[in-house]
């Protein structure tokens, strides 16, 4: 064995140690991407790599959440490295997605954003998806209902509806991202708002809120009395 990989075997070692004794607020942010990358690189230094990474993608989650197709065209990222990004992704959202679903959304408010910030807020295209609740108020579905071009998205209020008949929903909670990182509504997120919650009406379904999320941040049209 060289004293290459003698080095690099000591350092996540070490690494492994600091993180299992001290949790997440021992390592950095880069460290905690070295560890990812140990089960796609079982041998040699991936420190370079997860930092190159960080600043190519601007974040942890940045790299996490960025598309296969970019990731690809970093030098020393193959199948396996991305295969290990995805899988912690894929791992986050089932989580959060479990989170939501063991109890009422409503009382899951912040595990909710943060689920829609995991899917969404990294999207390069508009994405509107609906989530359908029952009585209690737990998540029945998850469905993404239209994907449009970088700055709009084509949605049908009946399409909607009849989505919620199908499920049985008695609420819905309507979500899509910006994909240009300011997540303020335009005229035709709240005019499209308005006529989902006109046409919910006669069907006794509520529409508990309409999130837009973005980089930035999201925007609750609940909170700022749209709805």
């Amino acid at each position: 064995m060289s004293d290459a990989t003698d080095l690099s075997a000591g350092h996540r070692s070490r690494l492994r140690e600091r993180f299992l004794n001290g949790g997440r607020i021992a390592v950095a942010e880069y460290e905690m991407l070295e560890m990812v990358l140990f089960a796609a690189k079982p041998r040699g230094d991936v420190k370079p790599l997860a930092k190159h990474l960080i600043r190519q993608f601007g974040s942890f989650r940045g790299v996490i959440t960025a598309p296969v197709n970019e990731l690809l065209k970093v030098e020393g990222v193959g199948s396996s490295v991305v295969a290990a990004l995805k899988v912690v992704e894929s791992a986050t959202e089932l989580l959060l997605q479990q989170e939501i679903q063991d109890k009422p959304v409503i009382q899951s408010w912040t595990a909710l954003l943060d689920y829609c910030r995991l899917t969404m807020a990294e999207k390069k295209v508009e994405e509107f998806r609906v989530l359908f609740l029952n009585r209690g108020n737990h998540l029945i579905a998850d469905e993404i209902q239209q994907r449009g071009t970088v700055d709009q998205t084509a949605v049908y209020p009946r399409e909607i509806l009849k989505r919620a008949l199908d499920h049985g929903a008695s609420a819905i909670i309507l979500v899509h991202n910006h994909p240009s990182g300011n997540p303020t509504p335009s005229k035709e997120d709240i005019e499209m708002t308005k006529q989902v919650v006109q046409a919910a009406q006669p069907f006794n379904i509520r529409v508990h809120d309409h999130l837009v999320i973005a980089r930035k941040g999201h925007y609750s049209f609940k909170s700022h009395g749209l709805i």
